[in-house]
């Protein structure tokens, strides 16, 4: 299985990035052989506007099975859920501690977005 989160950093020790279309990194963890890789999203980061979109486009690329982000809003978590992606929010984290309560099974499956969209 593997697991995208949204981070501010390119390390399981870095903060969780709290938006997900305007994290600057994401970190691909595949719990299956215990290791990860960071994925520069700076380029999205900076769109004017659809970076929820283009951000779920890559994560859906990257083959995992479940997000962990702070924030998601409609349109993302749309496109993440059509390309079956279980989406799982947390904050005031770090990339590690979600994952690791993640592992234990301590977060909810969302069922929803959490915020509105950027240009609403």
């Amino acid at each position: 299985m593997k697991v995208a989160l949204s981070s501010k950093g390119q390390t399981i020790e870095s903060q969780l990035e709290e938006r997900f279309g305007r994290s600057p990194n994401f970190i691909i963890y595949d719990l299956g052989n215990d290791s990860y890789q960071a994925i520069d999203n700076t380029q999205i980061l900076n769109s004017a506007q659809g970076a929820g979109i283009q951000a779920a486009e890559n994560i859906v690329n990257t083959g995992v099975d479940a997000l962990i982000s702070g924030n998601v809003g409609p349109k993302a978590f749309r496109a993440l859920q059509a390309a079956g992606i279980d989406i799982y929010l947390t904050r005031g984290t770090t990339v590690k501690k979600a994952l690791d309560d993640f592992k234990k099974g301590k977060l909810s499956k969302a069922k929803s977005n959490n915020v509105d969209g950027h240009w609403f």
